[in-house]
């Protein structure tokens, strides 16, 4: 997907483990035959902001994080792919990493990887359409 400009959204529980989180990325990406380099930005809800896992993903890939409210991934509940529930009660939104995948990416913006699992942490990446 070599030129196309990516955000990665992510999820994760409370300390979650850095080593699952960059599995999970590395994995995504190599199962999806997605460029690191392709990715412009690592998206969050902004209660993650202390998360070390985040910030750890965010030094590996030389990325910059962005956090967004929960009120803005609510936005993103129509555009989702794998709405929770149990999200919306636990975090007020339906999907974390797929909702800031999308948000971070813009209004235009379309998922190319919906949500996927980890031990503890999901990941989603929403582009721009070519």
């Amino acid at each position: 997907m070599s030129g196309r400009r990516l955000a990665l959204g992510i999820g994760c529980e409370r300390d979650a483990a850095s080593p699952a989180l960059q599995a999970l990325v590395t994995a995504t990406l190599a199962d999806h035959g997605i460029n690191a380099a392709d990715i412009d930005v690592i998206a969050s809800l902004d209660t993650k902001t202390g998360e070390e896992a985040l910030r750890a993903l965010g030094t590996a890939l030389n990325l910059p994080l962005r956090f967004f409210s929960a009120t803005a991934l609510l936005a993103e509940t129509k555009r989702l792919a794998n709405p929770s529930d149990a999200v919306f009660r636990a975090v007020g939104c339906y999907g974390v990493a797929e909702g800031a995948a999308l948000a971070a990416a813009g209004a235009q913006s379309k998922l190319i990887v919906p949500k996927q699992n980890g031990n503890g942490v999901t990941c989603a990446i929403a582009g721009n359409p070519s």
